[in-house]
């Protein structure tokens, strides 16, 4: 399994190259975009002293596995390790260059489930993934092979109290957005373009009543067939790419 991965698009790679420059190790561009965008973002890998190699359309659809990569294409290593949730918050704010999206696992212990989850949180552009250090899967084979990668690329932080830690992200004004089957609002009732820790439980009992009382706002995921429920790293997908859905929205063509 490689390290190295890609970035696509103005708003990935410029996040990159604002929080960790040293990181990118390649930056390819297609030379037919010449307007003021391009010419800024090119002006700031190169102040950043990073390689720029130019590349048509067709290479850049293949590497970045579409036509949405705004011909702005990047080889990146991961992010260096980081240790807690505050430092991991600080470079964020510090980019202002999206707004905080975190997700918080309560109770998930399969190392399945786990791995999914993270390649989820990667895929959405999540900056963290949060877990308490109790009745928590911890990242093991299992989960960095499931993963696929984004075990290296998401920090997973363990912490001794999650509500505490989800209070301090309060304090940072971010919005804490549980999920519940009994709650009265759905997903798509509510704005998740701000910064936003969504929570998850685990199937069955869902979140503890500690963690359920922390969060702001407690939404469902509309069910329209037989089943009660879904898979956690599922209702994490649909969760964290509602959020992704609504950011882009946002963006500037």
């Amino acid at each position: 399994m490689s390290a190295i991965r890609v970035l696509y698009g103005f708003h990935a790679v410029s996040t990159r190259l604002k929080m960790a420059p040293q990181t990118l190790l390649e930056v390819l561009f297609d030379p037919a975009r010449r307007d003021a965008r391009m010419r800024s973002f090119l002006a700031k890998v190169e102040e950043a002293g990073r390689p720029m190699v130019e590349c048509d359309d067709a290479r850049l659809s293949k590497l970045s596995g579409g036509p949405r990569h705004q011909g702005v294409v990047a080889r990146v290593a991961p992010l260096p390790a980081r240790h807690s949730l505050d430092e991991i918050m600080e470079e964020v704010e510090s980019a202002k260059l999206d707004a905080p999206l975190v997700l918080a696992l309560d109770g998930v212990t399969d190392p399945h489930n786990l791995g999914a989850c993270l390649r989820v949180a990667d895929g959405a552009g999540a900056q963290a993934v949060v877990a308490p250090v109790d009745h928590a899967a911890g990242i093991n084979a299992t989960v960095a092979k499931v993963a696929s990668g984004a075990a290296e690329s998401v920090p997973y932080l363990m912490v001794t109290n999650l509500a505490r830690s989800l209070n301090e992200l309060k304090e940072r004004g971010i919005r804490i957005i549980g999920t519940s089957d009994d709650a009265e609002q759905t997903l798509y009732d509510i704005d998740l373009s701000g910064p936003v820790a969504l929570v998850l439980g685990a199937e069955g009992p869902g979140m503890r009543p500690v963690t359920r009382k922390a969060c702001d706002e407690l939404v469902r995921i509309p069910m329209a067939g037989a089943v009660e429920s879904l898979n956690v790293s599922v209702a994490a997908a649909v969760c964290l790419y509602e959020a992704r859905r609504q950011r882009l929205a946002k963006l500037p063509d």
